[in-house]
């Protein structure tokens, strides 16, 4: 017989000021899913229609000084130079969570750790798995490993809004720590060509950068050329160059000097750049990834027969879910944790297919593992696409069907507002 009073909570509320924060960021990330949806659709149909060509010659313009070496196409620009904004948000917000956030509480920690850990080998086992044996290549195997959680968090929104705080702060904090893991597998695993000197190069502005932010300077005009030499150093070291934006991210204090309570230096960072990342940096990327010319339904016939695309849909559909919900509940009993009173385990079902879209991280990845616009690159933009609108179709099945539930059991604690058990029919 379990001691409940020898085990505790699993996936518990947490703080109100991190239910609050989350609440926001949710928000926020809803209406960065939203603009995600948008440029996807309008990059796959201009792709695909009889203009399709300027498609292709808009993403290859070479724009940038070519005595740098930065005479990149648009798309590249959009992938090394705009996405390095949105991994400065990361950077900001992984150093928040382990400094100041729930995750700074190893107990708390703990689980969000194990479970994306478990998120991110499965798919990869998963993928290598489908492909091992016929010849493909495997450099792949971490494309179905990220989450996008702009897109799980707007498709979170649209089919539920009575799903546990709980439920929220897990797919939002599972996916802190999963980016962290995706920058670090970019960072050791698909770094080519690597240049000593010019990442040795990178660290002298870096380490400028984070003295100024550490005396707590926020000018512009100082700050801004030294990120923008720590980029530059860091792209031709052969480092990917969103790298640095995780690198300076960490660079920012958290915590005020003075101790106190209010806005530090990261969240004002966050608030100034989050909206340039949502907004602009994110949606631009996903317009030039996802434009894949299918080639109608013989195309996609031939691309889903490829079996890199069925393994990086296999690794988001199943791979995720069975890494995220076999991981937590390994940990729930091997720990004598139990899941919270407000949860059941089809909640965190529902939360682990949800992690298997996987868009931004994973076209990027793809990018790094078989070349932009190389033969292998059609197919895994079909099948991280696929992967992805397949997992959050499943996953939207799951939590509108529990949604549901939690709406009946709010709606009767309303009516019993006394918790006699008896409806106030008369207010009473």
């Amino acid at each position: 017989m379990n001691d409940h009073r020898s085990s505790r909570s699993l996936l518990s509320r947490g703080s109100w000021p991190e239910a609050q924060r989350i609440a926001e960021l949710m928000r926020k990330e809803t209406v960065g899913g939203a603009l995600l949806l948008v440029a996807t659709v309008v990059a796959l149909v201009w792709a695909n229609s009889p203009a399709g060509g300027s498609y292709a010659r808009l993403s290859e313009t070479r724009i940038g000084p070519s005595a740098l070496h930065l005479d990149l196409t648009l798309a590249t620009w959009a992938a090394d130079g705009l996405l390095a904004i949105f991994f400065f948000v990361v950077g900001l917000e992984l150093k928040r969570e382990f400094v100041a956030g729930d995750l700074r509480d190893p107990s708390r920690a703990a689980l969000p750790v194990v479970a994306a850990v478990g998120g991110m080998a499965v798919p990869a086992l998963v993928f290598v798995a489908v492909n091992a044996g016929g010849g493909s290549d495997l450099r792949g195997w971490a494309i179905p490993t990220a989450t996008d959680i702009a897109f799980a968090l707007a498709v979170l929104a649209v089919v539920s809004s009575h799903l546990p705080v709980a439920l929220r702060t897990f797919l939002l904090t599972l996916a802190v720590v999963d980016d962290l893991l995706a920058v670090t597998i970019i960072a050791v695993f698909y770094t080519s060509d690597l240049q000593v000197g010019y990442l040795a190069a990178a660290l002298v502005p870096l380490a400028l950068f984070a003295v100024a932010v550490q005396r707590r300077i926020r000018s512009w005009w100082l700050l801004l050329p030294l990120a923008v030499a720590t980029w530059a150093l860091m792209h031709e070291s052969g480092v990917h160059a969103t790298v640095a934006g995780v690198l300076l991210g960490f660079a920012v204090p958290v915590l005020r000097r003075d101790g106190g309570d209010g806005i530090g230096l990261a969240e004002h960072f966050e608030h100034l750049v989050r909206p340039l990342s949502t907004v602009v940096a994110v949606p631009v990327f996903a317009f030039f990834a996802a434009g894949v010319a299918v080639g109608g339904l013989s195309g996609l016939s031939e691309a889903l027969r490829d079996p890199i695309a069925l393994g990086i849909i296999a690794g988001l559909v199943v791979g995720k879910t069975v890494g995220i919900f076999g991981t937590t509940a390994l940990f729930a009993r091997f720990t004598r944790a139990r899941l919270d009173d407000e949860l059941a385990w089809t909640d965190v079902f529902g939360v682990a297919v949800l992690a298997g879209i996987g868009f931004t991280v994973s076209l990027l990845i793809g990018d790094l593992a078989y070349g932009l616009g190389s033969d292998r690159d059609d197919h895994v933009k079909v099948g991280v696409l696929a992967g992805s609108l397949l997992a959050a179709v499943l996953a939207a099945v799951v939590l509108r069907r529990r949604d549901k539930v939690y709406a009946r059991i709010a709606e009767r604690e309303a009516i019993d507002a006394d918790g006699d058990g008896v409806p106030d029919v008369y207010g009473t």
